[in-house]
């Protein structure tokens, strides 16, 4: 069974739809084989929306971009330059045509976690893919420092169920957390590497 973590081979059925943040529009093209093609899921909406409180900036990267929604709209909230990694290149070829859609810049390409991710960053944001099991979220989290510049941030979403508090108290011996929005059992987190 193809999952939208891996490099989809289910039949394409391009659509397109509009998403709402704090009276912005933004219109996105989503497919089959992708994370939430039909709407954008709650746990990004609230992940998104802690960001832009934050009022964050500098270079940034998506883990597991799936259609680029969380560097799209970030980018026109916020003084970012977004590179947007993913496994499943249907994906990528989905967040360039977003990208192009919503008139903002970013740097698309292939990487199965951080295997082709070379440079530093400022800030690295992921609603990891819980269900490509716990090795992968864990080396999206834990691998995370290796790729940040010092003093970066990363922040995540996580819900409960998928075991939220266990990544927390995991995450704590190493960074230093803050739970920044809990809201229908997700968890907006934010990580500062020791």
């Amino acid at each position: 069974m193809s999952h939208y973590f891996t490099n989809s081979d289910v039949n394409s059925n391009l659509k397109k739809y509009e998403i709402i943040i704090r009276d912005k529009k933004f219109n996105f093209y989503t497919d089959n084989g992708v994370f939430s093609k039909k709407k954008l899921d709650y746990g990004t909406r609230l992940l998104i929306e802690s960001i832009i409180d934050e009022e964050v900036s500098g270079i940034a990267l998506d883990v597991g971009c799936g259609y680029g929604v969380i560097g799209i709209i970030l980018s026109s909230f916020l003084d970012f330059n977004f590179d947007y990694i993913d496994v499943n290149r249907r994906a990528l070829h989905l967040t360039e045509m977003n990208l192009k859609e919503n008139k903002v810049k970013g740097n698309t390409f292939y990487s199965n976690v951080y295997d082709n991710v070379s440079k530093k960053y400022d800030v690295i944001i992921s609603n990891p893919p819980i269900r490509a099991g716990k090795d992968i979220v864990y080396k999206i989290l834990f691998d995370a420092p290796k790729h940040l510049k010092k003093d970066g941030i990363l922040y995540f979403v996580i819900n409960k169920n998928q075991g939220a508090k266990t990544v927390m108290k995991d995450l704590n011996t190493i960074a230093s957390i803050e739970v920044l929005k809990k809201d229908k059992g997700f968890f907006v987190i934010k990580c500062i590497f020791d």
